[in-house]
């Protein structure tokens, strides 16, 4: 099982990367034809607005509610009742994403005063965000098609499709800002068309997939479904529970747009290099995973379900905690080789670095609760998580009052990553409380191990990486140094592990 899980994550995680290294690309183009001025601002706040509630209703509590009931259909009854169960939802699914869509559109106004209210105070800004949230909102009906395209592809291990989708997102983006942008009156607005555009793309992409397994949807509603209703009360709390790292990074939005001109930039900026390794490994491993748990609960099999969890688990301290460190020393010289050529200068480099030392933090974290959530909502439990996450917003809402005075942006950051941390706490006790999780063999020496090779990775890059040598390079420098300092820093944290005695064998709960 647990080789089947890592090829599949493999798979996963090696499209994500292509639509990672093409996001940075994107990200460079923004940040060398566009700055940090008040016009990128209202863009990043237009795209995440629809980013946030894809995240939040498709790939989050949708998603989670959908796959296991999937399985079940799947495992249990046959194929005619998969198809139907499919057909049904999928309609009811486009019926509400169009009312919502159209509501999201009307209602951009509303929309922008809600999630940036310090936009308010800035005329021309303000209505420019609305004009773009109009353009950028139907990509939530869209990708979230998407989303339910990709559950019934993971569903039966076709994980290569969805997992690739995001690439023609970064592709549509960049040849907007290349191409739109200068016949645009207000060339930033071109990035909103680009987002629009990719939707379409993303989601005709997923029907030569669908069309080879038999089950491309033909629409049905189904309000009165067994199927749909399930999913519709597993939703129901779900929504809460699976995305409250998204809400909270949309709160800390919320107070930037009152802070000091390019906090929601630097927000952003930094989001991105974190959302790296989040997206290439730790929403790939929830990926994986979630469709594994939810057979083994079909199939009752609860001993191969807490060694699917035992390996998801062993995996994310194995990369997850070395990535952080990585972010942590070395934010300032990846933000500049990325983002630091004409209208992004040296502060921004420099203000983008303190978020991103703050969300480092938290990077294990914010996989852990990738990881935790699928071992309640594979069981149809999608209550507790939701109350855990309520606990964490709650903390995370007042640890931003506490920092953002003394740390002002970088201090909205550290409150998202300590509150993923609470929250990925009050996940596995749980877990471990109710004999769901229990715990494979040797997970002392395995910590142990981990902890050491980081402390050796850490003390190298410490000693011997120059942060203020990357602002006086070039562009080409700059890349070569940080990738040669990335890869020396990966060996010496790979060498490490191998002189301590780990194999990739102990990666096995067996």
């Amino acid at each position: 099982m647990s080789r089947q899980l890592f090829k599949s994550t493999a798979i996963v995680s090696s499209m994500t990367m292509i639509s990672r290294i093409l996001g940075f690309i994107r990200d460079m183009l923004f940040a060398r034809i566009f700055g940090v001025d008040s016009g990128t601002d209202a863009f990043f706040v237009a795209f995440k607005i629809p980013n946030f509630l894809r995240r939040l209703f498709a790939e989050g509590a949708f998603a989670q509610s959908f796959v296991p009931v999937l399985s079940d259909y799947k495992e249990q009854g046959g194929r005619e009742a998969l198809k139907a169960f499919i057909d049904r939802t999928g309609g009811t699914l486009a019926l509400v994403l169009m009312l919502v869509t159209i509501l999201g559109v009307v209602g951009a106004p509303v929309l922008i005063t809600i999630f940036a209210p310090g936009f308010l105070w800035e005329g021309e800004q303000y209505d420019l965000a609305v004009q773009m949230l109009r353009i950028t909102f139907p990509y939530l009906f869209f990708i979230s098609s998407v989303a339910f395209a990709g559950g019934i592809l993971n569903s039966h291990d076709k994980f290569a499709v969805p997992a690739f989708t995001p690439v023609f997102l970064n592709l549509c983006m960049i040849a907007a800002a290349i191409w739109l942008s200068p016949l645009m009156p207000d060339p930033v607005v071109a990035l909103a068309w680009g987002v629009f555009a990719a939707g379409v793309v993303q989601l005709l992409f997923q029907f030569p997939a669908l069309l080879r397994l038999g089950l491309v949807p033909r629409l049905r509603f189904g309000f009165y479904d067994a199927g749909v209703k399930r999913i519709m009360k597993l939703m129901l709390p779900a929504i809460f529970g699976v995305s409250i790292t998204q809400i909270n990074l949309l709160l800390d939005t919320l107070i930037a747009s009152f802070l000091a001109t390019g906090s929601v930039s630097w927000l952003y900026y930094s989001d991105r290099l974190v959302e790296f390794p989040l997206g290439v490994f730790g929403i790939a491993l929830a990926t994986v995973i979630l469709p594994s748990l939810s057979k083994n609960h079909a199939a009752d099999q609860q001993e191969e379900f807490s060694r699917s969890l035992d390996w998801g688990l062993r995996l994310v301290l194995l990369i997850g905690m070395p990535a952080a460190l990585g972010l942590f020393l070395l934010a300032e010289p990846m933000l500049s080789t990325l983002f630091q050529y004409h209208e992004f200068g040296r502060d921004d480099v420099q203000m983008a670095g303190l978020s991103l030392r703050a969300y480092a933090i938290g990077l294990l974290g914010f996989i852990l609760v990738k990881v935790l959530v699928p071992g309640f909502t594979s069981r149809k439990d999608t209550k507790t998580p939701v109350r855990y996450g309520i606990y964490a917003m709650i903390a995370n809402m007042a640890m931003n009052v506490a920092l953002v005075f003394p740390l002002a942006h970088a201090g909205l950051a550290l409150a998202t990553s300590l509150g993923a941390f609470f929250n990925a706490s009050l996940l596995l006790s749980r877990l471990l409380k109710e004999k769901v999780y229990r715990p494979g063999r040797r997970w002392r020496i395995f910590i142990l191990r981990i902890i050491l090779a980081n402390e050796i990775m850490a003390v190298f890059l410490y000693r011997l990486v120059d942060a203020e040598l990357w602002f006086g390079w070039g562009a080409e420098q700059r890349v070569m140094n940080l990738a040669a300092w990335i890869g020396l820093g990966a060996l010496v944290y790979a060498l490490a592990l191998l002189l301590s005695g780990f194999r990739f064998r102990h990666l096995s709960a067996r």
